[in-house]
């Protein structure tokens, strides 16, 4: 795929991210989880690659900032998330690593790096790992419903060879 296909592609990805991420939510108790952007980052990891995953979880986060729908804590979680999916499927090419790449790159690693913004420019008191379960339950979300999706897809024939073909 050229860089222009995937480029595009990034930007059709982030552009429907940022709409459904606006009122697609799951309550869960007394919080509520958006796995929208994790969904797209496993979608994004194994069809674009890392750089383009990246990308798209960068422009999906800046759109949900500038339109009030999302917080600064979007930016270390979807991008962690989305670089480490996309690794772990570029290395395997197997889809349950993009997803578990997901869920240990936002649920976890991306969890702890929000710990330095809200302390240091947002001024907020926060415990080190006080971001972990909702990021890991949201991440947990949308990585299986991306990895679902895959599968179906895959299932179908639905890529003829796009799958596989990533070339960064």
């Amino acid at each position: 795929m050229n860089k222009t296909r995937k480029l595009t592609y990034s930007a059709i990805i982030a552009a429907i991210t940022t709409i459904l991420s606006s009122f697609v939510y799951i309550p869960l108790g007394f919080a509520k989880i958006f796995p929208v952007q994790h969904f797209a980052n496993v979608l994004s990891a194994v069809l674009l690659g890392p750089s383009y995953a990246v990308l798209q979880a960068f422009l999906t986060s800046t759109m949900r900032n500038l339109m009030g729908t999302g917080s600064i804590f979007a930016f270390p979680g979807s991008m962690i998330g989305a670089l480490l999916a996309a690794l772990l499927f570029s290395k395997t090419k197997k889809l349950g690593f993009a997803a578990l790449g997901e869920v240990f790159g936002t649920g976890l690693l991306g969890a702890i790096a929000t710990y330095p913004i809200a302390i240091l420019l947002l001024g907020q008191e926060a415990a080190l790992f006080g971001f972990v379960p909702a990021f890991m339950m949201s991440s947990f979300t949308g990585a299986l419903l991306g990895y679902g999706l895959l599968k179906i897809l895959v299932k179908n024939k639905a890529f003829d060879g796009m799958l596989y073909s990533q070339t960064n």
